[in-house]
């Protein structure tokens, strides 16, 4: 029987709690050098809101910085306010969003990209943020390390920004590989634009791995315990071949009651306004102990 305290938690929701047991139970007997974990980063792995006030995300983290003009500033809060609605409307498919998606990520791209922001800069920007991880991550990044468990982060954030975070942690250990929108600098240093392939909410699947080669060196990583915070984080594991065992987990932290039952239905564990990490560390815990 799965004995895991932290599923107890008043702030864990599972649809079918069996089931969820069940996998856990068979990622343990496959043991530790079958497990991968993929994640999201952006109120997934950092903070959603710390003592009533929004944590940035690691675009917030640009958007908001000393870097950035008023004029700037003022553009990108006028496409947050357009396409942010979009990004969540339950009835909206997604073959609408998409295109809507690409077309905001660009935007804000190439709003970014006239700021003549400096690479050098980037440190001081994040370390003056209110940028948070969730509590529990240094036991999450170092657990991982540990039993040499790769950590594959998929972001639709800003994957510089993102990077630095971790490394300001000091958990950023050699067994984590990232995929998101890298900013592309000059030679002077001065940011020109971005990186392709473009990684919005709702692409974040094989389409913009090339070829997965990333999974296809880990096949025989086969059970997956992933984290995300939105429909779109489901499709991250996509590149993976084999797959016997994958828990989803997925972050609410938002607008609970509304979107409850969608993601019941689409994630094993749903962690409602949760800001720590405990229930992922839990579960590790129990994965990594022999018995």
């Amino acid at each position: 029987m799965v004995r895991i305290v932290e599923l107890d938690k008043t702030t864990v929701r599972m649809k079918n709690p069996d089931h969820v047991r069940g996998i856990i139970s068979s990622i343990k007997k496959d043991g530790v050098n079958k497990l991968q974990v993929i994640s999201d980063f952006d109120m997934t792995l950092s903070r959603f809101g710390w003592n009533g006030r929004r944590c940035p995300t690691s675009h917030n983290i640009l958007d908001n910085s000393q870097v950035i003009t008023e004029e700037g500033k003022k553009q990108l809060k006028d496409l947050l306010h357009y396409y942010y609605p979009i990004e969540i409307d339950p009835n909206r498919t997604l073959e609408e969003k998409c295109p809507l998606m690409v077309e905001w990520w660009t935007r804000a791209h190439d709003l970014l990209s006239q700021q003549k922001i400096l690479k050098g800069d980037i440190a001081q920007i994040v370390k003056e943020s209110e940028v948070m991880l969730r509590d529990g991550f240094n036991e999450f990044f170092d657990q991982l390390h540990k039993n040499n468990v790769p950590l594959f982060i998929f972001s639709a954030g800003v994957g510089d920004i993102l990077e630095e975070i971790i490394r300001q942690a000091n958990v950023f250990h050699p067994n984590i590989n990232v995929v998101s929108n890298y900013m592309d600098f000059d030679d002077d240093g001065i940011l020109r634009g971005f990186k392709r392939p473009l990684i919005h909410t709702y692409n974040k699947n094989n389409t913009v791995l090339n070829n997965t080669e990333y999974f296809q060196q880990l096949s025989t990583k086969t059970s997956i315990i992933l984290l995300g915070d939105s429909m779109g984080d489901l499709t991250m594991s996509d590149g993976v071949t084999n797959v016997k065992n994958i828990l989803k987990i997925g972050f609410l932290n938002d607008k609970v009651e509304e979107h409850r039952g969608k993601y019941l239905e689409s994630y094993d564990i749903v962690l409602e306004r949760d800001e720590t990490l405990d229930v992922v560390n839990g579960i590790l815990r129990y994965t990594f102990t022999e018995t």
